[in-house]
């Protein structure tokens, strides 16, 4: 069996705001409004993938803005959201997975609730803290960076990251990344290979973890790597040339 963990946001679709020209599909939208997109080109061979592989989308988005999106490529039984936190079973929430998460981020927990004491009462904060599914906080603020540097110097860097993206801002449990989520889903399924493709720091883990990692051009230059990945040429949106590299994959008798 050949999993393929893929993350989702810039990676296979994008925001209305992300120019992949006029050949798209929607796949999300929320109170009449459309908010992400697959090229045409990357809906067509996402469905030829789906066929070959055991496709799992891995995202750290939560599990009301994943159940947003209806990719329309056949079904995907399993995926893994919250950064890996939680499994979706047909959608539903794999209880077991969950328990063991929450397990898993124990000794984190009080550095997450000194950060989340620090980002209640910061001023600089311009979003609702939450703290999803009682594993990671988000937010977002006007100064995310200088934030995030106070934030690192309180807590204990050993238990937990604290991770910006643009204004976003996550204080995540070590123990809560996508790397851990892809180790612990390749011994369930007992998984022969592993391929993974992202785009952003959340993913670092989970391309290390996996046998083969894809990602856009520049990432290596932005995030200096000590494990080999795969760097697309960036002539094309970055999941155009990701989903035509993996069906080229499919095609061979032993795709890694």
């Amino acid at each position: 069996m050949t999993i393929l963990h893929l993350d989702l946001d810039n990676t296979l679709i994008y925001s209305f705001r992300h120019p992949i020209g006029n050949d798209r599909i929607c796949v999300e939208s929320s109170q009449n409004r459309e908010l992400s997109f697959l090229t045409r080109y990357t809906y067509e061979k996402l469905k030829q993938i789906n066929e070959r592989l055991f496709v799992v989308p891995t995202s750290t988005r939560s599990i009301e803005q994943y159940q947003r999106i209806r990719l329309g490529i056949g079904s995907i039984p399993r995926a893994l959201v919250c950064n890996g936190g939680v499994l979706l079973v047909n959608g539903e929430k794999h209880i077991p997975w969950y328990q063991q998460s929450l397990s898993l981020i124990q000794e984190s927990l009080p550095t997450l609730q000194a950060a989340e004491y620090f980002l209640q009462k910061d001023p600089r904060r311009t979003f609702e803290l939450r703290f999803i599914e009682k594993l990671f906080l988000f937010t977002k603020c006007s100064q995310p960076d200088s934030v995030a540097e106070e934030l690192r110097k309180l807590v204990d860097p050993a238990l937990v990251d604290v991770i910006c993206n643009k204004e976003k801002l996550y204080v995540v449990p070590v123990n809560l990344s996508k790397g851990k989520a892809v180790e612990r889903f390749r011994k369930h399924f007992r998984a022969a290979r592993v391929i993974a493709a992202g785009d952003s720091q959340f993913d670092i883990s989970m391309l290390r973890e996996a046998d083969m990692g894809i990602v856009p051009q520049g990432f290596t230059e932005k995030y200096p790597l000590d494990f080999p990945v795969e760097e697309m040429p960036g002539k094309r949106t970055f999941s155009d040339e990701m989903s035509e590299r993996i069906w080229e994959l499919c095609q061979e008798t032993d795709p890694l």
